[in-house]
């Protein structure tokens, strides 16, 4: 049988050295390669991973992870399942066209690369406009504020609405969090731009390789604005750590059982988890919907304040997470008489 080629870029960032540092990030992303090759069918050869730590080839900042994300994508063919997993912060930035639509937007979520070069929701919902027919592009982000990271992607599993019950209080809980104002600082003391608006600062900075929502003189893309069909279906899957509103945590060793004595992300950690004890039991593959239903439970029993939510198609979130079926069925035939016939 055909087995659609699977794509991975995983980025981890933990700012060591900086006011900013977190210490699983990168622990994360190594993890999540593990995972990715142990039970999700994925080929070594196809991951790229950016870290931040010392002597790193390629660091994570906001061009190298747009120049990775869109190449991977112009490598993609029909069908095919890309994957994209980040662990650092994230923060809410004043929206550039608050008014543009039938929605009026005030902030918009984003991810901050180790260079401050930030990745928006607009950026992802670019990257997700260009996939191959019936191609999936699956985020997971372990970072503060990420519900809603794709521009526009229908939300199945949103706010939670369960009514605030006493936990445990985690005493190495760090937030993945960076306040806009202290990202705004950052990038004036380095433009040496006066100005409150982030764009000047981030075009100023990075030219051609800030962000499109940003960069000087760029004309917004129709996919900028905010009156898209929600219901429409694309290949977008985002699994965020956390609601919009909320924060997601980086944890010190020992503060979970099953971290073998690291440093981890909340999320990371919990879907991690997840998957090594489903891996565990002859099941049905797991849905997207189920994944993140089954960690906001996990979440919940360790104590964190954090509710993970799911941004789809209705389609693809009954779809199983990262098409696992189609590795069980190789393995089936694998099995069978004829996988060691000689040809070639």
């Amino acid at each position: 049988m055909e087995i659609k080629k699977r794509l991975a870029t995983l980025v981890g960032c933990n700012y060591a050295g900086t006011r900013n540092e977190l210490r699983g990030c990168i622990n994360d992303v190594e993890a999540m390669r593990d995972l990715l090759i142990d039970r999700f069918g994925f080929d070594a050869s196809n991951i790229v991973i950016l870290t931040d730590e010392p002597g790193a080839q390629m660091l994570p900042t906001g061009a190298n992870i747009r120049q990775t994300l869109k190449h991977m994508i112009d490598q993609a063919n029909a069908g095919d399942i890309v994957f994209f997993h980040y662990s650092g912060h994230g923060t809410l930035i004043p929206s550039v066209n608050p008014h543009n639509g039938r929605r009026r937007r005030r902030r918009d979520e984003a991810i901050v690369p180790c260079d401050f070069n930030l990745l928006t929701d607009v950026d992802f919902r670019e990257l997700v406009n260009q996939l191959p027919k019936d191609a999936t592009f699956t985020m997971i982000s372990d970072s503060c504020h990420s519900g809603g990271l794709i521009q526009n992607e229908k939300e199945q599993i949103g706010p939670s609405t369960s009514p605030a019950s006493s936990k445990r209080i985690l005493a190495h809980q760090r937030p993945k969090y960076i306040p806009f104002d202290s990202v705004l600082h950052h990038l004036s003391s380095i433009s040496g731009l006066t100005s409150p608006n982030v764009s000047d600062h981030l075009s100023t900075l990075f030219g051609s390789n800030a962000s499109p929502m940003f960069a000087a003189g760029t004309a917004l893309h129709r996919s900028y604005t905010d009156d898209e069909d929600d219901d429409k279906k694309d290949g977008g899957i985002l699994l965020s750590g956390c609601q919009t509103d909320e924060t997601s945590a980086d944890m010190s060793p020992d503060e979970v059982e099953g971290t073998e004595g690291k440093a981890y992300g909340a999320f990371s950690n919990a879907i991690q988890m997840m998957m090594r004890e489903e891996g565990k039991e002859d099941e049905e593959i797991t849905s997207y919907k189920e994944v993140v239903l089954k960690v906001r439970e996990l979440l919940n029993k360790q104590g964190f304040e954090q509710h993970p939510c799911l941004y789809c198609s209705d389609e693809n979130a009954e779809k199983p997470f990262l098409m696992a079926d189609e590795i069980e069925k190789k393995l089936d035939s694998c099995s069978s008489p004829s996988w060691n016939s000689s040809e070639e």
